[in-house]
């Protein structure tokens, strides 16, 4: 059985990365950075790109708890049966062709939906990894460079999956936003 890595966060401080990691340790760096700087502070989610709130109430221990018992209680397993399956109910609309074709298969219909969807999910993978990683980077790029030159150019290379013409563009930038935007473009596969 694999193991989905935890998630990851990534914090900067002006065009500075601070920290990156578990929330928990991110959370505290934030905390802790956030007494006397005048900077704006910013967290991103590793997995999304997207710009996360945090909470700074408290001294940085207490921040730090905050976020790690927020962590472990996603990731409590629920109890035994069913719902820890997740199966929902929806209404399929299809055929009449396609309801015969359904139940001549082996285990009936759910079974034949489920591995259709597993079948594709694994053939599209790649291709949606690629998006996602694009998005991710896009939507980092558009918080924290939208203003730097080439950022459109930029963009379209990023898009375009060009990593050698992204680098080229990003060569004036900060070198910390510049190397998190590659990182989130193109991650390094999780068995290398």
């Amino acid at each position: 059985m694999t193991t989905s890595p935890s998630p990851a966060f990534t914090a900067f401080a002006g065009q500075s990365r601070i920290a990156a990691g578990p929330l928990a340790e991110v959370a505290r760096a934030v905390r802790t950075a956030n007494d006397g700087l005048t900077d704006s502070l910013l967290v991103f989610d590793d997995a999304t790109g997207k710009v996360v709130d945090l909470d700074l109430r408290g001294t940085a221990d207490e921040v730090a708890t905050r976020y790690a018992l927020a962590n472990n209680a996603e990731a409590k397993p629920r109890g035994r049966g069913r719902p820890k399956l997740g199966v929902v109910a929806r209404e399929v609309t299809l055929l009449p062709r396609h309801w015969d074709w359904l139940a001549a298969q082996p285990g009936g219909a759910s079974v034949a939906l489920r591995r259709l969807v597993e079948e594709a999910r694994r053939a599209d993978a790649p291709r949606q990894q690629t998006r996602a990683a694009q998005e991710a980077a896009y939507r980092f790029m558009s918080a924290m460079a939208g203003n730097l030159p080439g950022f459109e150019e930029t963009s379209r290379a990023l898009f375009a999956g060009d990593r050698l013409r992204m680098e080229q563009e990003t060569a004036g930038w900060p070198d910390d936003i510049r190397v998190y935007a590659l990182e989130l473009a193109f991650p390094e596969p999780a068995d290398a």
